[in-house]
């Protein structure tokens, strides 16, 4: 018995009258991983047994659906190809791996046809797609040696993970329950979630080890995901055909004595501040005055109170104030000074600092020193003449030159009273 594959032509124009059946996989949601398959269309063989697939009959393969033809309890013929199959009871099987080429083979050989006299036959699917959702929680807080803390945390941990189905005949062999033709993921998971979660505490450890934060965990939940696959996978992979696609965490809590740790170091991390510890204390201060300018007795009787605890403990308030502020003073004075530009340095435009002609990032010419001009031979001057070739300097913007030599700015020559020409 087994399978042959059909042209869709026929199946879809006149000729699908021609079969006797038409089958396909009953209602698969995505927490579906197993059902049987049913007769959507029931064809000239009404005499038929209900556990009997009529030769000739037709079964429909959709994307992400993996087909077994079961007789017996054996399976005699499967495929991972879409498209539209005719059941030939004379045939050889087919074994139409698709997707999966040969991993299939090992795994058919170990559960097929045994050549038993047939009893029953029926069509079964495997679900292909990622199946997601499936919830998990820790029920026992999980140990994290945190080296940021140097100390033994606990952390809860819940969210969802997602599998996937490698090997259909494997999987049907190993998972399925017996006589089974529905499995939904929850009715199966008990174990694996069992698994998975010893796999989870492995992989938190790990991430212990390799040295993770514990509050970075819970932004982490790609590489747990890896890390769970190196765990889990290689198992699971081989005992039933499945594989971890993805681990996400929903939320990571610490317990009340982990909780208690984290916040004093860091309360012990923001302290060691000398700003932080003096605004600490002088918030002392002035919450000590709030609380004694409303004391019950009376103000007087509040301050009378304070001044005496003052007196008490103001030698140790100043002294720690003190501290605090000589910390502060050598914090500033430690912070590195900007280097002083070198001599004859100029900075460019583009922010570059230069001591020859041109700027070493961009190109530019050095900016001509002030009170200095450029001669049209280009020597840099700071007198009336050029240094290079003795040409006059250029007159200033609005300034003109006398006949007698004067420079002048007005309209009239400030030496001979000669008008501007």
């Amino acid at each position: 018995m087994g399978i042959i594959k059909a042209a869709a032509s026929a199946v879809s124009g006149a000729l699908a009258d021609q079969w006797l059946e038409v089958i396909e996989a009953d209602n698969m949601g995505d927490q579906t991983v197993f059902t049987k398959g049913v007769a959507v269309r029931k064809g000239s063989n009404t005499k038929g047994t209900e556990n009997t697939v009529s030769n000739g009959s037709v079964i429909h393969v959709y994307p992400n659906q993996f087909m077994m033809l079961v007789d017996g309890g054996k399976v005699v013929d499967y495929t991972a190809e879409e498209g539209y199959y005719t059941v030939n009871n004379s045939s050889l099987p087919s074994l139409f791996n698709g997707q999966f080429g040969d991993t299939l083979k090992e795994s058919f050989n170990r559960i097929k046809y045994g050549g038993v006299t047939p009893a029953s036959q029926k069509v079964y699917y495997v679900n292909l797609q990622e199946i997601k959702g499936i919830k998990f929680g820790t029920r026992n807080p999980i140990n994290y040696f945190d080296t940021f803390y140097n100390s033994e945390l606990f952390l809860r941990a819940h969210g969802t993970y997602s599998i996937k189905i490698t090997d259909p005949l494997l999987f049907y062999a190993e998972v399925i329950p017996k006589n089974a033709d529905k499995v939904e993921i929850d009715s199966v998971n008990e174990q694996y979630l069992d698994e998975f979660l010893e796999a989870l505490q492995s992989s938190i450890n790990q991430m212990s080890a390799d040295g993770t934060r514990i509050s970075f965990v819970s932004s982490k939940a790609r590489e747990l995901g890896k890390y769970m696959a190196d765990t889990l996978d290689e198992d699971w992979k081989r005992m039933r055909g499945i594989e971890i696609q993805s681990v996400g965490l929903a939320s990571v809590s610490y317990d009340e004595e982990s909780q208690k740790l984290i916040n004093m170091r860091n309360q012990g991390a923001m302290l060691s501040d000398p700003s932080v510890r003096e605004g600490y204390v002088q918030g002392a201060v002035a919450r000590g005055m709030e609380a004694a300018g409303s004391n019950a007795n009376g103000a007087m009787a509040g301050f009378m109170g304070m001044g005496m605890g003052m007196n008490a403990g103001g030698g140790f308030m100043g002294a720690a104030s003190a501290s605090n502020m000589q910390q502060m003073q050598m914090q500033q004075s430690a912070q590195p000074r900007a280097a002083a530009a070198p001599a004859g340095s100029w900075t460019c435009s583009c922010g570059a600092v230069n001591t020859g002609k041109f700027c070493s990032e961009c190109g530019k010419p050095a900016p001509a020193p002030a009170g200095t001009w450029t001669c049209s031979c280009g020597a840099v001057n700071s007198g009336k003449f050029c240094s290079e070739c003795g040409k006059p300097a250029p007159a200033p913007s609005g300034e003109w030159t006398c006949s007698c030599g004067a420079v002048n700015t007005g309209k009239f020559c400030s030496e001979c009273g000669k008008p501007r020409q």
